[in-house]
């Protein structure tokens, strides 16, 4: 079998050798992306014909089911209709897929590498903004540190060491210099920082450095295999090793911890299927949440109001609502099928939720019995993250993709990849940081590395 390739030597090419690789690539890619789309698009009319017998065993019928002639003809019955918009809008947000196909050489424009942060000696798992002057990145390991960077240079300026098990989150205090670290250690750490930020240095695009071909597939490092060397750690950079709080009472992994608004209280979320209110002050337990029937994977709070989402491995996410004493789970979500990696608030009345099923959801706080919006995908979902003034959705897979989305499903563009740049193992996590006046969005992996991306948004809306 004569590969395209070799056909194309066949016929004595004038394109230079390198053209004609990158031209191969692009084909390749257009070519994957219409099979993904060719077997969603088959997954939807198996949905359609199930809806349809569904509805003619009651009595209704669906007319117009072919989607290629365009709005889904419906009944009066009011359920149908409600039936019918929702299928022409998953039938819009599928078909926008292919437009979103081509977008490659625009979303190089507009979402560059701009700083890459190399010093840990293992994974990545989480990373966070600090909200409050100086602006920093921290971010947290399963080398058992934390550390904080200077998103302008690079630069380590301080390290956390005070845990003996893998860092598996980092949260900054809203009002204050302090960091709060959830560990394998079975305890969760409040500790205060003291940063002078370098002279910052002009911001290149990294992505144009070496000119390397777009989103390569193969010949990468796989999740499983160690990269050459062990890495070395930031030099001279000072070590906090004492917290100033420790926070016990898990039974197992405590894998996220974050801040209540205010700041004088934070939530813990455990494999020992328990989620934690503590009093930062005092460091007693105040409170202890449980119903989920697995490890839970996640916790986030709200920006502005005492509400706290817990994700679990039995495929759900519960939201707690702390205004009230009594603190009880106010609802379940039972969209998904497999783990819930994350759940988080936007800035409004919405929830997104990504899941090792391959799908990011869209909820609605007033109307929590179904998504308002499904994003589908080709690889599990890690710990997402929506910008707060643009709601755009950054995804991270385990593909080594990160993947941007607005609220309605749209896809927007994924951001540059290759053997040379941008992440080798799995994107573990994304933040983003909007009062950075370089990087505004920033994601990590367990290639030990945490990356800064310059996101034009508003030239990606008006893509669009």
């Amino acid at each position: 079998m004569i590969s395209r390739e070799d056909s194309w030597t066949a016929k004595d090419s004038k394109l230079p050798v390198s053209l004609r690789s990158n031209l191969l690539d692009l084909f390749g890619q257009i070519e994957r992306e219409f099979e993904n789309l060719h077997i969603e698009n088959l997954e939807l009319r198996r949905e359609i014909e199930t809806l349809n017998d569904r509805l003619a065993a009651e009595g209704q019928t669906l007319e117009g089911g072919d989607l290629a002639k365009g709005a889904l003809k419906t009944k009066a019955s009011h359920s149908t209709s409600q039936l019918s918009q929702k299928l022409r809008t998953t039938y819009k947000a599928s078909t926008s897929k292919i437009v979103s196909s081509f977008k490659t050489t625009t979303s190089r424009a507009v979402c560059q590498l701009l700083k890459e942060y190399a010093g840990h000696r293992d994974g990545i798992w989480d990373l966070s903004v600090s909200r409050t002057g100086p602006l920093v990145l921290g971010t947290a390991s399963a080398d058992h540190s934390a550390m904080l960077w200077s998103i302008e240079t690079g630069k380590c300026l301080l390290k956390y060491v005070g845990h003996q098990g893998s860092v598996n989150s980092i949260k900054f205090h809203p009002t204050e210099q302090m960091a709060l670290t959830a560990s394998g250690d079975q305890t969760a750490h409040i500790w205060r920082y003291m940063v002078q930020l370098p002279t910052p240095t002009p911001a290149t695009d990294l992505t144009q450095q070496q000119q390397p071909p777009p989103y390569e597939e193969d010949g990468e490092l796989s999740d499983r295999e160690e990269p050459d060397g062990e890495g070395e750690g930031p030099s001279e950079c000072p070590c906090v090793r004492v917290a100033a709080t420790t926070l016990r009472s898990h039974q197992g992994v405590v894998i996220a911890a974050d801040w209540l608004v205010g700041g004088r209280q934070v939530v813990t979320a455990s494999w020992d299927r328990a989620a934690n209110l503590y009093d930062v002050e005092t460091s007693e337990l105040v409170h202890s949440l449980t119903g989920h029937d697995q490890e839970l994977t996640h916790c986030c709070t709200h920006p502005s109001q005492r509400l706290v989402v817990t994700s679990s491995r039995d495929t759900t996410f519960r939201l707690w609502d702390f205004r009230d004493p009594a603190i009880h789970s106010v609802n379940v979500f039972q969209g998904h099928t497999d783990t819930v990696t994350s759940a988080v608030f936007t800035a409004g009345d919405n929830v997104v939720s990504g899941s090792d099923d391959r799908t990011v959801k869209v909820w609605d706080l007033k109307n929590m019995r179904s998504p308002i919006a499904t994003i589908r995908t080709d690889s599990a979902v890690n710990r997402i993250s929506v910008s707060v003034n643009q709601r755009v959705i950054a995804l991270p897979h385990d593909n080594r993709q990160v993947r941007l989305f607005d609220m309605s499903g749209v896809r927007l563009a994924r951001l540059p990849r290759s053997n040379r740049q941008g992440h080798r193992r799995m994107v573990c996590c994304t933040t983003w940081g909007e009062d950075s006046a370089s990087c505004n969005l920033f994601s990590c992996g367990f290639d030990r590395q945490a990356i800064g991306w310059n996101i034009n948004i508003p030239a990606l809306l008006q893509e669009k």
